[in-house]
């Protein structure tokens, strides 16, 4: 069977897709080759990028962890990307039994997979949404019938605001969830950043991605990524790396070194 022939309806499989690349940076196989060639273009720009995404995924995990033990019960994930181990509804459930998550994502092949995992998981339920439409998507019935905004819950955009190239637009989407957040809520960030990364090496990164069906990728400094938590109180050990938030055992330090991107991540509680 070709690719074209895999591919769910509507999707090319020639137009690279930032949810399949980061499957295939995971060591996942729902991606094509486009997908694949596309990474490959990274990694030659970012040797770390493969390492990067695992620690950001592995910063999920613990993200989910955290909160939960903190007494949240409710997870709205926005822009999930593709199903992968230890997903947010596995980690909660252990941490925090009975926990109702919600995935959002706008990506077809996400979708059609999630819900094929999901199937008879009752407590989790996977809604399509895009998170250039916040009150869209927190007004939206599923999700408002699934989750008490009455209640704290915690709001999870993970990799997913570098793809927001206009500053003012990013900000206004994290500003807008926040204000629907009640108080003891959480908002959990990560973000790319270049670090020491050259200058002409992040453009032809930001190309690479411009050819997705997602489009371009808007690195921030520490200072823009942390506007995205002010007015929240930020959970230890604050904004760090990935490879930094809450690790059990050392890391390896060329994961967020120069000559790579680097992922900043952090959690704030809404006062």
């Amino acid at each position: 069977m070709t690719e074209q022939e895999r591919a769910p309806a509507g999707i090319d499989p020639t137009v690279p897709s930032v949810a399949r690349m980061y499957d295939y940076l995971l060591g996942g196989k729902d991606n094509f080759a486009a997908d694949r060639q596309a990474a490959a273009q990274i990694m030659q720009l970012s040797p770390n990028a493969k390492e990067v995404a695992q620690a950001n995924r592995a910063f999920l995990g613990r993200a989910v962890r955290a909160v939960a033990e903190s007494g949240i019960g409710q997870f709205l994930d926005i822009g999930t990307g593709l199903p992968t181990q230890e997903n947010v509804h596995q980690v909660a459930r252990r941490f925090s039994p009975g926990s109702r998550v919600v995935y959002v994502d706008n990506d077809p092949i996400v979708l059609v997979h999630a819900r094929a995992l999901l199937a008879e998981n009752a407590d989790t339920i996977v809604v399509e949404g895009d998170m250039r439409e916040p009150k869209s998507v927190l007004s939206h019935p599923e999700i408002t019938r699934h989750l008490d905004f009455e209640q704290p819950l915690a709001v999870f955009l993970v990799a997913v605001l570098h793809f927001i190239p206009d500053d003012d637009q990013a900000q206004s989407i994290v500003r807008s969830i926040r204000e629907a957040l009640p108080s003891g809520s959480h908002l959990i960030i990560s973000h790319v950043t270049v670090g020491e990364l050259d200058s002409d090496v992040v453009g032809e990164g930001r190309e690479v991605y411009r050819r997705t069906s997602t489009g371009n990728v808007t690195p921030r400094t520490r200072e823009q990524i942390a506007g995205f938590f002010e007015g929240l109180e930020m959970m230890e050990p604050g904004l760090v790396s990935t490879t930094d938030w809450r690790t059990e055992t050392a890391l390896d330090p060329s994961l967020a070194g120069p000559g790579g991107v680097d992922i900043l991540c952090g959690i704030g509680r809404v006062p």
